[in-house]
């Protein structure tokens, strides 16, 4: 059985979007330190509770664990994994067969590569796992890729390797095609590329590779 499970961090919650979000089916929320404010404010129950809640009020974690039966792991700020890396641990002792993450982007952008990063954890359990928000999506591939116009995020996606370079890279059905090439975290040149007809396919043997759709407001 499909398990879809819905993470709310505490980067930038874009109201309207991540309540049109929510309102899809979700099989499980996990509400994670300053995302469980958006969930109280917002009359949304989650299934989870984690973080250090540093930057929640103290009343809005006493109502969760003084009044409801959610359960609730706290840890201490000093501690070598972000909440949102617990977060994505949690899910995926649970059975998490698809996994999308709000509130991850926004602000600090030291948060925003951690939380990159931490895809790392569900991709290598063969885990669909997205960052979302109203301008990206953002997730990691590991070998050839369609990305249809029709169901493309934005006009736009780039394309960076995660953990070292990617030989032989192509992209066919791009506005900029490559062939044979190297991809390596050192320049710019897969940023901004586009969709030239209705797909393109990205081609690569090994590694891995952040694909990020996007669109401008």
């Amino acid at each position: 059985m499909s398990k879809r499970i819905v993470i709310v961090s505490g980067g930038k919650l874009e109201e309207e979007f991540i309540l049109s979000v929510l309102k899809e089916e979700a099989d499980c929320i996990i509400g994670v330190d300053r995302g469980l404010e958006f969930l109280y404010r917002h009359r949304i129950m989650p299934s989870y509770i984690v973080g250090d809640f540093d930057s929640v009020s103290q009343e809005i974690v006493d109502y969760y664990r003084n009044e409801t039966r959610v359960p609730i792991r706290e840890y201490n700020p000093v501690k070598d994994a972000s909440d949102t890396e617990i977060a994505v641990r949690l899910a995926m002792t649970l059975g998490c067969s698809e996994l999308l993450i709000l509130g991850a982007t926004g602000g600090r952008v030291d948060h925003l590569w951690a939380n990159i990063q931490i895809l790392t954890i569900p991709f290598r359990a063969g885990t669909p796992a997205i960052i979302l928000d109203s301008c990206n999506r953002i997730r990691l591939i590991g070998g050839d890729t369609v990305l249809k116009k029709s169901d493309a995020y934005g006009p736009y996606f780039s394309v960076f390797p995660l953990g070292g370079e990617v030989y032989n890279f192509s992209l066919t059905g791009a506005k900029y095609p490559l062939n044979g090439h190297k991809l390596t975290p050192y320049d710019s040149l897969c940023v901004s590329n586009q969709i030239e007809g209705d797909e393109v396919e990205i081609r690569f043997p090994d590694g891995i590779v952040i694909l990020m759709e996007t669109r401008d407001r």
